[in-house]
């Protein structure tokens, strides 16, 4: 693969991890403000020696600029915007979060479905820190999550929080291709009136990836299309998950995004690609309003060859 095409999932984290490490180490005895004052020496450092992760942030940021016509801090308060993330997420499973900073904003919409019996699909975004949902649904034991992950990037890392709170892997599963049993195994779950979560914004892990083209900070990028085929299968109630920092608070917001989704035979990449473009719209709406917090670090608008058929007819 070429350093521009290549996959987010071939990207290596373990020497951010590694930093990071000590970084908790800091907040941990001496608190949050020395945390930031070591944190950037080492974000410099991971700066400088990671171009492509560099690259593709300036190229997110001037985006961005174009897009709002709003001038965009730097890569480097970027990056500093993830470490503080990833701290959070280090934070939240060593059990030393204030949860209470937490606002839930659309809440209800799940709360209301838990009290029906009724489960459904969260199609959430790399925006934010959504750890903030799986701590916040260990506490309500009524709301049940299965977060689907293909984590082999990230081994490190939740290796680490593992080591905080082996709680943190329970509601996890690694998914790199939907099976017929994995897709029968979920449905179970939403039948019992739980909830499987799934990212919107990074395309499978596969040679031939499953895409639809939308436009997103105004050019085309790929998105992936399992989210919605997952939907269509569960049939159940679609809702989309996003978070975002601001100051020291946090917000979650929960929007409903379908009742449910049928995709017809005879115009089914019309209907994903209308599916995906409304995922992208509100993605892009929650990006402006907090543009330093979606991470992903990779190019994002490089498309890959496209898959004729999404799944077999």
């Amino acid at each position: 693969m070429s350093a521009r095409s290549l996959h987010w999932a071939a990207i290596n984290e373990i020497s951010f991890v590694a930093g990071m490490r000590f970084l908790f180490w800091i907040c941990r005895v001496f608190g949050r403000w020395p945390f930031r004052l070591v944190l950037y020496p080492v974000l410099a450092w991971y700066v400088l020696t990671k171009p492509l992760p560099r690259g593709a942030s300036r190229d997110y940021l001037r985006r961005m600029e174009r897009f709002t016509g709003r001038a965009q801090s730097g890569v480097m308060r970027h990056f500093a915007a993830f470490g503080e993330s990833i701290l959070d997420k280090m934070l939240l499973w060593g059990g030393l979060f204030d949860v209470d900073s937490v606002a839930l904003h659309g809440g209800e919409l799940i709360t209301d479905a838990v009290a029906q019996g009724r489960g459904g699909l969260m199609i959430c975004a790399h925006l934010g820190n959504l750890e903030l949902c799986r701590v916040l649904s260990r506490q309500r034991h009524d709301i049940k999550l299965t977060v689907l992950v293909h984590t082999k990037h990230a081994q490190a890392f939740n290796e680490m929080l593992g080591t905080l709170n082996p709680a943190s892997q329970l509601n996890l599963m690694q998914v790199t291709e939907m099976s017929p049993a994995t897709a029968m195994l979920l449905s179970e779950r939403v039948a019992r009136g739980e909830f499987v979560v799934i990212a919107g914004d990074r395309v499978p892990v596969s040679h031939n990836p499953r895409v639809a083209v939308a436009d997103f900070l105004g050019a085309p990028a790929a998105f992936p299309v399992g989210p919605y085929v997952l939907a269509s299968i569960l049939q159940c109630p679609v809702y989309l998950l996003f978070s975002m920092r601001r100051g020291a608070r946090s917000d979650v917001y929960f929007e409903r995004f379908r009742e449910t989704v049928r995709i017809p035979r005879k115009e089914r990449d019309a209907a994903l690609a209308a599916l995906a473009g409304d995922y992208a719209k509100r993605l892009e709406h929650h990006c402006v309003q907090a543009p330093l917090e979606w991470f992903n670090f990779y190019d994002f608008w490089h498309l890959p060859e496209l898959e004729r058929s999404d799944v077999p007819r």
